[in-house]
């Protein structure tokens, strides 16, 4: 079987999508497929939960359900595993260290069984309607925002008083940064992250705890302008731009149809790989904790706009909240059709 040798470097990035021939594709969303097989997730601790209760699920029925749909990229489930959350339900700083050092170890073996499956195929690349294909495989720490922590919905307004400081924010992630990055992702995604003062926290605790291994910043917008706090969209993704550790900037967990004009707005302050992963476009209500259905678009519609964003700026797609294997797969096979070829090679149809 072939191995690949990505240098977990500021390099990693523009390697990998080198050798991805210029696109990748991200999972979909985590939640969603948990609650599908049968996961409680009424919980502070959301789909963090089940690295308690059902962590096969996360690992065969999530992670290695992405890969086999063409994801080349999966993304832990440590969104909402905080220490601090942990801590609050009885567990020590010991064990709540574990279970986020455990949220990489599933994205790791599943990947580990991946590929085993992929030496077993004959199939030269799909079979059962499954892909499988030895490529590389990037595996990304979740981390999600302080209002994430505080399960009350403000990571989708960005709202966490006047008294929020970047130094309080550095102080509550500071040793969660650690721990995942001491687990051996390839990657850190600070994810949904809603204003200006957690993206200036994120750069700055890489930084200042000369965190190894690169990482990626990605914002949530409700207008198609700002973040949803307000804050400027430039600025904040000017400060994922100046960290040499952040080695890709993008959106995610925002309608499909802001993409567009956010990819033009964050291709004006940054020169790094650009990566998008939008939610179906459903609206969440944060007083009920639920999403409202019909509010959002098909894997058909939400598909249709891949091809058009990659065009203009974005390497790195994917999807997020509600979004499925199905989602993932649909993004794969339209990439592959795009196909961008590497330099001096001709284009080719991937199966």
């Amino acid at each position: 079987m072939e191995t690949f040798n990505i240098p977990a470097t500021p390099l990693l990035m523009k390697e990998f999508l080198r050798q991805m021939g210029g696109t990748a594709v991200i999972d979909g969303g985590l939640a969603t497929e948990l609650e599908l097989h049968g996961a409680d997730l009424n919980d502070p601790l959301w789909s963090a939960k089940c690295l308690l209760t059902s962590p096969h699920l996360i690992r065969s029925q999530v992670h290695l359900d992405y890969l086999e749909a063409g994801a080349d990229i999966i993304i832990t489930a440590s969104y909402q595993a905080t220490i601090q959350g942990f801590e609050a339900k009885g567990f020590s700083r010991e064990q709540s260290e574990n279970l986020l050092k455990k949220s990489v170890d599933i994205a790791l073996e599943a990947r580990r069984m991946y590929y085993e499956r992929c030496s077993k195929s004959s199939s030269g690349g799909t079979g059962d309607d499954r892909i499988l294909k030895n490529r590389p495989i990037l595996v990304a720490a979740s981390v999600g925002s302080y209002g994430a922590y505080l399960a009350d919905g403000s990571e989708y307004s960005g709202c966490y008083g006047e008294a929020m400081t970047v130094n309080a924010l550095k102080e509550f992630h500071r040793r969660r940064v650690q721990v995942l990055a001491e687990a051996g992702p390839d990657i850190i995604a600070f994810e949904t992250v809603p204003n200006k003062i957690e993206a200036q926290a994120f750069a700055e605790l890489l930084d200042e705890e000369h965190i190894k291994i690169p990482a990626w910043l990605t914002f949530n917008s409700k207008d198609g302008v700002n973040v949803v706090s307000g804050d400027s969209l430039l600025q904040c993704a000017s400060i994922a731009e100046s960290c040499k550790q952040v080695v890709a900037v993008g959106i995610n967990c925002t309608p499909p149809r802001f993409i567009h004009d956010l990819i033009l707005a964050i291709k004006k302050v940054t020169t790094k790989p650009i990566v998008i992963y939008p939610n179906s476009g459903e609206r969440y209500d944060a007083d009920r904790k639920e999403w409202v259905e019909n509010t959002g678009v098909s894997d058909e519609d939400f598909v249709s706009y891949v091809n058009k964003w990659c065009e203009i700026g974005a390497s790195l797609v994917g999807g997020c909240c509600r979004t499925t294997p199905n989602t993932i797969k649909a993004i794969y096979r339209a990439l592959s059709d795009r196909s961008p070829a590497a330099p001096g090679q001709k284009s080719k149809t991937a199966t």
